[in-house]
């Protein structure tokens, strides 16, 4: 069962990632705060930011531990999967992530997204990587990535690290999990068009990619998720 998240924790987390983007230079809030109640008249204006699901995110993945298996996600571009399928318009999406130390993003893969994910800035980004058979992450299978377009065989549970400024390229079927090694790591994601509801396959079960919200106060800023319901 999914364990819900303290709405007064998710607004904790924000505050402290807000200041560690600051602290690089990258600060989207100020784009993208959206309010419930102040934003909600606002939905042709906005349609850009929440029908491509930009904005906050933030997930424990359902199991109750932020500070032991948990990401902060800020979503800053997205396509829409109609222009995937057509093949042009918009085709890619990029996030900004906080990993925080020895903080996990549980074992997982992707059915259509390719994706960089580079170090900005902070620690070592430490990613553990299994190849894929018949859909499910097989320990016993390695994997071939580009770090920074230098192809490397990986064997099965490789930890590849990844210094400020050093990227991987990793494609649909790559199983992978990642953390913030010595301090909290800025990653950036730059990826084909993102769908976080349909594309992401955990290799446990009991993992889910949205927390549930148990509201114990107001929202700081509306997540992704909120969108629907806060901004009706």
């Amino acid at each position: 069962m999914s364990i819900p998240m303290k709405r007064s924790a998710m607004n904790r987390i924000m505050r402290e990632s807000e200041a560690f983007m600051r602290l690089v230079r990258l600060h989207p809030a100020a784009v993208f705060a959206l309010v419930a109640g102040r934003d909600a008249g606002r939905k042709g204006e906005i349609d850009g930011i929440t029908g491509a699901s930009l904005g906050w995110d933030i997930t424990d993945f359902g199991l109750g531990d932020f500070e032991r298996t948990g990401l902060f996600l800020f979503t800053v571009r997205n396509g829409r999967f109609a222009d995937l399928q057509r093949g042009r318009d918009m085709l890619y999406a990029e996030k900004a992530m906080v990993a925080r130390k020895d903080q996990v993003t549980p074992m997982h893969r992707h059915l259509l997204k390719a994706e960089d994910i580079i170090n900005r800035c902070g620690g070592t980004l430490v990613i553990e990587l299994f190849g894929d058979t018949d859909g499910q992450c097989d320990r016993g299978k390695g994997t071939r990535v580009a770090t920074d377009g230098i192809w490397r065989d990986l064997a099965p549970g490789h930890r590849l690290k990844l210094a400020p400024g050093e990227s991987v390229t990793l494609m649909p079927g790559d199983w992978h999990a990642f953390w913030g090694g010595g301090a909290d790591v800025f990653v950036a994601e730059v990826s084909t068009v993102n769908d976080d509801n349909t594309d992401n396959i955990f290799e446990d079960p009991a993992v889910t990619r949205f927390s549930g919200i148990e509201e114990d106060e107001a929202p700081l800023h509306l997540l992704v998720p909120d969108y629907a319901a806060w901004l009706r």
